[in-house]
């Protein structure tokens, strides 16, 4: 199957209906195999899954590299969005400090198409609200770099509804990318509305929970040291037994429809809405495959009333970040 588009907010971006998160392959979740990341990121394009997502801060600098040396000579057939905006020293990043400085924002744009080996970056977010400097600065600063055609289109990532308003009115939103998962509900009451309002776009990362919502789960500590998961609330103790049952109606629906509880979790993200795009992440072809074939599956209204009674925020156990993550999400 080849995978259909979707728009991603007014201005005109098109993009596969779901793309890949490529975070994983360069770090938080297991050793990295770069030669079977390649290898995924290949056949992604031929089943059209040709929405790349990476940041200058995941490696930090590899995943741009990565992606840059996976598709030379093949630039044409991707849309590739990235990220500026964490702080970085000495290629480490620095907890929760950020930086969107203008200045700042106009250097981490020329690194990352040096990395990525391109003259254009197709959505770039601000990666998180940095609390220093006006957003209008910043909105203004991927303004200009639009004008220069060293960016095409504008995002944002985890921002509040004062935030993305008072960019939006100084240069267009195209998406926001923001956690959004049938466990992760946190932007139904404000965000999506004033997305709809204003016609932008929606790319949830970590659409399966981090993996949880894909059914082959484990507790924290049975994940090695170097796995994000380890240090998950919701991976942890009481909070896994209670996820774990409040996601039983996944699997459930998974096994009357013949498909994977992760492809339910997408399927369901993509019947929120047409402005929908979620970015699954993974580093191996076979997931990627499972990933792609959600969008052909249906679910009928009842089902989806299923799920999303299930799994309401006061259901699901733990936060979604430990207490220093919470603090850089803009709420």
């Amino acid at each position: 199957m080849t995978l259909m588009k979707r728009k991603l907010g007014s201005q005109g971006l098109e993009v596969s209906a779901i793309g890949l998160g490529c975070m994983g392959m360069s770090q938080n979740y297991g050793p990295a195999d770069e030669r079977e990341s390649i290898a995924t990121l290949h056949h992604a394009i031929d089943l059209g899954c040709t929405f790349l997502d990476t940041a200058e801060v995941y490696g930090p600098f590899a995943n741009e590299e990565l992606l840059g040396r996976a598709f030379k000579g093949r630039r044409d057939q991707i849309v590739i969005a990235t990220k500026f905006g964490l702080r970085i020293e000495n290629g480490k990043q620095m907890g929760t400090g950020r930086n969107s400085r203008p200045e700042h924002i106009r250097e981490v744009v020329d690194g990352s198409l040096r990395r990525l080996g391109t003259d254009h970056i197709d959505l770039l977010y601000q990666h998180r609200i940095d609390p220093a400097v006006p957003i209008e600065d910043v909105a203004g600063t991927v303004g200009d770099l639009v004008k220069l055609g060293k960016v095409r289109y504008f995002g944002l990532s985890e921002a509040g509804a004062a935030n993305i308003r008072r960019a939006h009115a100084v240069f267009p939103v195209s998406a926001l990318q923001s956690e959004y998962s049938l466990w992760e509900r946190n932007l139904e009451p404000e965000v999506i509305p004033v997305l709809r309002e204003l016609g932008i776009g929606l790319v949830p990362f970590s659409p399966l929970g981090r993996g949880f919502l894909a059914g082959n789960v484990k507790r924290a500590e049975d994940y090695p040291d170097n796995d994000f998961r380890r240090n998950d609330p919701r991976y942890q103790g009481e909070n896994y037994d209670a996820n774990v049952q409040a996601a039983q109606v996944v699997r459930d629906i998974a096994a009357i429809k013949q498909a994977k509880p992760g492809q339910i979790a997408l399927a369901w993200l993509l019947h929120k809405g047409v402005d929908i795009v979620p970015i699954p992440g993974t580093k191996r072809r076979q997931y990627l495959e499972e990933n792609v074939a959600a969008a052909v599956i249906e679910i009928d209204q009842a089902q989806m009333q299923l799920l999303d009674a299930a799994l309401t925020p006061e259901k699901v156990s733990g936060l979604r970040y430990s207490a220093a993550g919470m603090s850089m999400i803009d709420r």
